[in-house]
């Protein structure tokens, strides 16, 4: 029988590696914008999210939002968008990425505090969704699957 890797990867998936952290979350390292940056990999997260303080680190050009976000012991919180954006993750890439900005200093006081590495954001559902995301926590990996016609 063959792998679940080879059946994947044959369907057009890419693997993509993941690290546990000290507080059980999962890591995964990403490129906006052609900036590399460290994301929790959110399957509660509806949309994915990036610091406001991180705005410039990913050329973010952001506008008012009226959606508040929630999460993490922190609700109604005031966020912005930043529309036209591109990520890679491994070799999957996606342009025109709309992202949600937001405080997520306490996000990252809590990782410090179990000696855990803040994170710039979080990979959320949308982007596990648009990709079809398997994740193998066995071998610590997402796979994600490319259209055939975006690069």
């Amino acid at each position: 029988m063959k792998s679940l890797k080879k059946k994947l990867i044959k369907r057009g998936y890419h693997r993509i590696p993941l690290t546990l952290t000290n507080t059980n979350h999962l890591e995964v390292f990403a490129k906006i914008n052609g900036r590399s940056g460290r994301f929790i990999l959110d399957t509660g997260a509806s949309n994915t999210c990036i610091g406001f303080d991180r705005m410039d680190q990913f050329d973010l050009i952001s506008k008012s939002s009226e959606i508040k976000a929630a999460g993490a012991g922190a609700t109604e919180m005031d966020t912005l968008t930043s529309t036209k954006n591109h990520i890679e993750i491994g070799q999957w890439k996606k342009k025109k990425l709309k992202i949600v900005l937001f405080d997520l200093v306490h996000v990252n006081t809590a990782l410090i505090s179990h000696n855990a590495q803040p994170v710039d954001g979080v990979i959320g559902a949308d982007i596990l969704n648009k990709a079809k995301a398997i994740i193998d926590y066995r071998k610590m990996c997402v796979y994600l699957k490319s259209k055939k016609n975006e690069k």
